[in-house]
């Protein structure tokens, strides 16, 4: 019996948005107004593929892309949680689900040798086509009205807890740490037992907070974190009861 770590990527392993980040990589180091202005809500990947496309067509190429998401600094103390992870693997599987792409999170993890911490990451394909442009797909499709239409980490997260059980894995508890509004979905699947962990300061802890002021009904706990460190604590008294 397993402790499942879910990890949001953007502003929670990473220390900012790996895909606005990437702009820098423009001309100028900023978007055209009429594509900044293309971007409609809930349609991010969308308008993603079309900031890629812009990129390519600007001549800017997969190790430029690359330099530039790998420089993009791990959050304070993720580091140290991530081999404390590692050595405790035998208690924890670990996976992502995020809201980023395939080739971005695959490019951080391999620079910084963290591939062997996760277990699965959940996100949107990406690849290079042909012209040496990054194309991106959505995760899945689903109906949830609350979520982007390109990913419901709940549905992504209730899959992957229903595929583990069925290979005779179920786990004692969930622990999910995120950051920000695309993650209260989620978090609604947790039970009794269950951690939440909101990143301090960050639009989960502040829709959490409203939650439970609100007297919404809660069964999992929160546990509010600025740093892994204090993430690694958390685990440290976990895995101790």
């Amino acid at each position: 019996m397993k402790i499942l770590l879910v990890f949001d990527f953007d502003n929670t392993i990473i220390d900012d948005n790996s895909d606005t980040w990437i702009v820098q990589c423009a001309p100028g180091k900023k978007l055209p107004i009429e594509l900044q202005n293309s971007y409609q809500k809930g349609l991010w990947t969308e308008f993603m593929g079309r900031v890629f496309k812009y990129l390519g067509d600007k001549g800017v190429r997969e190790d430029e892309m690359k330099r530039a998401v790998t420089s993009v600094p791990f959050t304070p103390g993720m580091v140290e949680l991530f081999n404390f992870i590692r050595k405790n693997k035998d208690k924890f599987d670990c996976i992502i689900i995020s809201d980023s792409n395939s080739v971005f999170i695959d490019w951080v993890l391999e620079a910084a040798n963290f591939h062997d911490v996760f277990d699965k990451v959940l996100t949107n394909p990406a690849a290079f086509d042909s012209k040496g442009h990054l194309t991106v797909e959505n995760y899945h499709a689903h109906s949830c009205n609350r979520c982007p239409k390109n990913l419901c980490k709940n549905v992504a997260l209730a899959e992957f807890v229903g595929k583990q059980s069925q290979q005779v894995m179920s786990y004692t508890q969930i622990v999910y740490i995120g950051d920000g509004e695309n993650d209260v979905c989620p978090i609604t699947l947790l039970k009794k037992n269950d951690v939440a962990m909101p990143r301090k300061g960050y639009a989960l802890q502040k829709t959490l907070t409203r939650m439970s002021q609100n007297l919404e009904p809660m069964e999992y706990s929160i546990v509010v974190w600025s740093s892994g460190i204090e993430i690694m604590s958390h685990l440290q008294f976990l895995i101790k009861e």
